[in-house]
């Protein structure tokens, strides 16, 4: 499969454009490029970990399965929306966003989208980091010296395997999107091989009559008050997925078609997290008799059962999935967003660039052990998410009405259909701070006056943000209307 090629546009204003954010002219992704890209980021650690940590809320087995199912079909629902503007113009995240905010404007999503995927990029490559030492001190007892002493919070092992995999990631996606691709297209498929290996022998360890699918951690709930907590549940593995869900435009622009891409997403979320919840509650389950105790994250998991090839095999293994997910999620978005500001000094390698090393510069491993931290920092930067994600569903489907000039995304003319006001289009700002404020507040508030019977507000803040980002967008524009259907 070749490199997708953009087609040229010498009329493009340079100051909107590069080869990377250009239309592209050939979209050559199939179903099953789209199938695999979902396996990278529903098969990982922190999907592993989302997936078992609802047990823990009391509910039975059989509504965890049908809180993380039910999430899945509304994911599969979103990526659909978000998919088509950027499948049909054959441009990223970034760029679409011109038709609803202006050529100018476009910079605000993408410069909030970048900053959070920064700050997870970094935290990603920490955690595939902690597997990688793992495997150092397993094979080469001496690194357990190098694991000591600390600088800035992180001991010389620390550095040492962040820098192996910040460079290791920073390497296939600097040989370009065909090189991801073709990445993705093995990686996934192989952490499914080595997990299904996992649970096949922890069952046989365990004997199949010693499982128990009901792995129920909490305080057993009756039925009226589960409801609640199946529906923090369902908005969980939606708030897991939110930040995937946004950059998907930046993957579907190189799909054969839309058709085939709504394939892809049906073949990789709902069947493909079907067979991946039940294969986590299989392994789950067998961790019980055969440790003794309940253990829902796979690195712990492979770490019990303390054989060198077990450890060698599963800490590869995990470390491939997180790069998997980081460069899919964290990597090419900022990549465009920050070529988006300018493009004609910062390609999308470079932007890329730019957000691996402010992911260093943020020093992930110390501030990821601090919950406040991380409450005041992607709490806040993730509650946008929402809104942003709902004002480009309103202003491409019920203000454009589906309808986008693509040449004048890419023109710097005041009489051009996306210059609205000085290039920015003030309906979509004011959208984002009528949404974004009330969003960044349900997270927030609750935490500050310490109301524990608010905190369950929080888990619906994509929700509230995406709603109200939605409504104020429509409204506005029916009140004074900026955007005109191409």
């Amino acid at each position: 499969m070749t490199q997708p090629t953009v087609a040229p546009a010498p009329a493009y204003d340079p100051r909107l454009t590069n080869e990377d954010l250009a239309p592209l002219r050939k979209q050559t992704w199939s179903s099953y490029n789209i199938f695999a890209f979902w396996m990278s980021d529903v098969h990982s650690v922190g999907g592993y970990v989302t997936a078992g940590s609802l047990f823990a809320l009391g509910l039975a087995s059989w509504q965890v399965l049908f809180a993380l199912l039910a999430g899945i079909v509304i994911v599969n629902v979103f990526c659909n929306l978000v998919a088509k503007p950027s499948q049909v113009t054959g441009v990223p995240y970034p760029v679409i966003n011109r038709a609803v905010f202006g050529v100018l404007g476009a910079n605000i999503p993408a410069i909030v989208r970048g900053a959070i995927a920064i700050a997870w990029y970094g935290v990603q490559t920490y955690l595939a980091s902690q597997s990688l030492i793992i495997i150092f001190l397993k094979f080469w007892p001496a690194t357990a010296a190098l694991n000591e002493p600390r600088f800035l919070g992180l001991s010389v092992l620390g550095y040492i395997c962040y820098a192996i995999l910040w460079v290791a990631q920073a390497a296939v996606f600097w040989r370009g999107m065909d090189a991801i691709r073709r990445f993705v297209d093995w990686a996934g498929p192989a952490v499914y091989v080595v997990m299904v290996v996992l649970a096949v022998y922890l069952v046989s360890q365990a004997g199949w009559e010693n499982l128990s699918l009901d792995l129920s951690q909490g305080e057993s709930l009756g039925f009226a008050e589960s409801i609640p907590v199946m529906l923090g549940a369902i908005a969980l593995v939606v708030s897991y997925f939110s930040g995937p869900m946004l950059n998907f435009g930046d993957f579907s622009r190189y799909g054969r078609s839309f058709e085939a891409v709504k394939r892809g997403n049906f073949l990789g979320l709902p069947i493909n997290f079907l067979f991946f919840s039940l294969l986590t509650v299989i392994t789950a389950s067998a961790t019980v008799p055969v440790f003794g105790e309940l253990i829902t994250d796979p690195i712990q998991t492979v770490q019990r059962i303390d054989t060198p090839f077990a450890i060698l095999l599963g800490g590869l293994t995990f470390v491939i999935a997180t790069v998997g997910i980081n460069i899919v999620a964290n990597f090419i978005s900022p990549a465009f967003d920050f070529s988006n500001v300018s493009p004609q000094r910062i390609s999308w390698r470079t932007g890329g660039m730019i957000a691996a090393v402010g992911s260093v510069l943020l020093t992930p491993w110390n501030w990821y052990g601090n919950p406040d931290a991380i409450h005041y920092t992607l709490g806040l930067l993730g509650a946008l998410i929402g809104p942003l994600f709902g004002i480009l569903i309103a202003g491409y489907y019920v203000c454009a009405r589906q309808r986008v000039s693509v040449d004048e995304l890419f023109t710097m003319d005041q009489g051009g259909r996306y210059w609205f006001d000085r290039g920015y289009n003030r309906n979509a700002i004011w959208a984002t701070l009528l949404s974004g404020v009330p969003a960044i507040a349900s997270v927030l508030v609750p935490k500050l006056v310490t109301a524990a019977d608010l905190m369950w507000i929080a888990d619906y803040s994509w929700f509230l943000g995406c709603g109200l980002g939605f409504v104020a967008m429509v409204a506005l524009e029916r009140r004074t209307p900026r955007i005109v259907p191409a």
